[in-house]
């Protein structure tokens, strides 16, 4: 079978029996993989209301079509639930080994339903499922698990994902481990935890395979040659995210101490402190070596290592995103502690987003006498401070004290907290914000606002083109959301795909070429404007999903302090989203995407896209 298993492993942790279901070819060709089978499965699932931490939820696993293939950047698997964070749908990607070994073993899709009677890891070896105790694992970090599992099993080739201790006390922003990457966000992590599941470890001995491997293969060579010229991808490949540091901070977008400034110095646009966390810097001081994922061609990932100091022999890998979260956003600007940081949430399965914007928005509490010593337990909680923010870290993960309220989440923290404090929580949907302060990128700002997942940088990216200039970012204009929309429903394609979205600049004509790799791989052929439609299928499927879990218009918004207040310096100075520019954005969106003013997709556009026969109670 080309492309797909065409099976879905249903594992039922109450009842502790297993089910393999197939997936008609019909539904593959709608749906894509990935994102397009997460989606639907989620949906079909899931009954509406549930509460996202009890056993009604369910967790489902997906890969693409060309996960196994030559094709680059393929290597990625998806991983769906009802986020406790939102209350709407959560989604997060990963990528690595262990998508590819649940591929071998013979599944497109895991769904994990239920709640064992016990701490519990389960054991996928092709056919055979083991609910193996978990009992000795508990408590242990996510490194640990991974190869104390794989010592147990006696395999190297045995791969894992797993959560630690922040999943494990049902922290809503715990992420999901494995092969050295993660599933960050929306706090799916928790979602694991709260069924008793410690991990999921999979071997597979089969055989993918694709339905024109010659023809594929000489499509793939083109587009490794493709990522080997790309100027943008060898950045990546050379400094990673972070090499974006210093461009995002010279346009004025760096968050610092909790999106209350742009700028480190106000009579300097680079500071010496900022040097020290540019990428730069760490390619000079603490470089170790580049790191790709499983069939990729960029290697985007870098490995650093601290060989001196306080934090001598921390190693992790340090993107651009935590460098904000962990670092300017709470007013650090020393590199060892970032990737101090950074190493402490890897182990206990904190996503590092939602911690560092959450402890920043802490940070600002205590500064403003909202929080006590008293209260964070003697931690001076001052912007700044890196040695409390590394001590904080561990309070949030098995919420002790202050921590307690942190692990909620910024959106659920301030609401508890009030006295004003919601006015600096720093979310959309109740999921904390990337390293944009949309202020000074209008059409970005529609996109966390709008975006399914809640604030999210990677569901439209259009930020590239605002700083690029190909968008006017200081200017809400129509056609806003005529881009934001299209962009939407193309990289919708790629996490169905399975591709990362770091390989954009390589294809020309994505549609074009998105369809003609489908047809090579799977046998069954589609065309472009089919696979358009699936994209935006997708898409609007995830929005349906939202509504029937309680969305209204009033939460495609965005923070107050974006609302109200202007930035204050740098570049960006006196730029701001007003409630009036954020509805005439969402207007012009919700009219480019055939939905109501109120954006309920109509009838008519979902009898278009094919998935009227889930919408009657959502939709117009």
């Amino acid at each position: 079978m080309s492309g797909y298993t065409y099976k879905i492993l249903i594992v039922d942790l109450t009842a502790e029996k297993t089910n393999v279901k197939e997936l008609p070819k019909s539904f593959c060709k709608k749906f894509l993989g990935g994102n397009g089978f997460g989606i639907k499965l989620l949906y079909d699932h899931v009954k509406p209301g549930i509460d996202p931490l009890s056993p009604d939820n369910v967790v489902v696993f997906a890969v693409g079509p060309f996960l196994g293939t030559s094709i680059p950047t393929s290597g990625k698997y998806i991983v769906y639930s009802k986020s406790p964070l939102t209350g709407f749908q959560g989604e997060s990607v990963s990528s690595s080994f262990w998508g590819h070994s649940l591929k071998m073993a013979g599944y497109d899709c895991l769904i994990i339903k239920g709640r064992a009677k016990r701490q519990t890891y389960l054991f996928i070896d092709d056919n055979i499922i083991e609910f193996r105790s978990a009992r000795e694992l508990w408590g242990k970090n996510c490194i640990e698990t991974e190869r104390l599992i794989r010592e147990k099993i006696g395999d190297d080739n045995v791969h894992v994902v797993t959560i630690g201790p922040a999943g494990e006390n049902l922290v809503r922003f715990a992420c999901i481990y494995n092969d050295g990457r993660f599933a960050g966000r929306t706090g799916i992590g928790a979602v694991l935890g709260s069924k008793q599941i410690k991990a999921v470890a999979v071997r597979g001995s089969n055989t993918i395979t694709v339905d024109k491997p010659d023809e594929l293969l000489d499509l793939c060579a083109d587009l490794i040659e493709r990522c080997r010229n790309n100027p943008t991808i060898q950045t990546y490949r050379t400094v990673g995210t972070s090499g974006k540091f210093n461009q995002f901070y010279k346009a004025g977008i760096v968050p610092i101490n909790n999106f209350q400034r742009s700028t480190f110095e106000e009579t300097e646009l680079v500071s010496e402190d900022i040097r020290n966390i540019s990428a730069e810097y760490m390619m000079e001081h603490y470089l170790n070596k580049p790191m790709g994922c499983l069939g990729c061609a960029i290697a985007c990932g870098h490995i650093h290592f601290i060989r001196e100091g306080i934090y001598k022999n921390t190693v992790v890998g340090v993107k651009y995103e935590t460098i904000y979260a962990l670092g300017s956003n709470c007013g650090v600007k020393y590199f060892p502690a970032i990737a101090k940081a950074n190493e402490l949430c890897d182990k206990l399965g904190l996503d590092t987003i939602s911690t560092g914007v959450t402890i920043a928005w802490a940070m600002e509490c205590f500064e403003n006498g909202l929080f006590s010593s008293r209260d964070t337990g003697g931690i001076d909680l001052s912007f700044g401070d890196f040695e409390n923010l590394i001590n904080f870290i561990p309070k949030i993960a098995y919420r002790e004290g202050l921590g307690n309220l942190l692990a909620e989440g910024v959106k659920r923290a301030s609401e508890k907290t009030g006295k004003g404090s919601k006015h600096f929580a720093i979310h959309s949907k109740g999921l904390e914000f990337p390293g944009y302060d949309v202020r000074g990128l209008k059409a970005t700002g529609l996109a966390f606002a709008v975006s399914t997942r809640g604030a999210c940088h990677l569901r439209a990216r259009v930020y590239s083109s605002e700083i690029g200039g190909k968008i006017n970012r200081f200017k809400v204009e129509k056609g806003h959301g005529k881009y934001v929309a299209q962009r939407e429903n193309l990289l919708t394609l790629f996490d169905s795909l399975m591709l990362c979205k770091f390989s954009e600049e390589i294809w020309n004509e994505p549609y074009k070429e998105f369809a003609n790799l489908y047809t090579l791989v799977t046998g069954m052929t589609i065309t472009s404007r089919e696979i358009r439609t699936a994209g935006e299928r997708i898409y609007n499927l995830e929005k349906l999903f939202n509504i029937r879990e309680g969305w209204t218009v009033k939460d495609d918004s965005l923070p107050p302090r974006i609302l109200k207040e202007p930035v204050p310096d740098g570049v960006a100075k006196g730029s701001i989203i007003t409630a009036d520019e954020l509805k005439f954005l969402l207007d012009d969106y919700y009219a480019v995407r055939g939905w109501t003013k109120n954006g309920i997709p109509t009838k008519k556009k979902l009898i278009k896209l094919g998935i009227d026969d889930v919408s009657e109670e959502v939709t117009v």
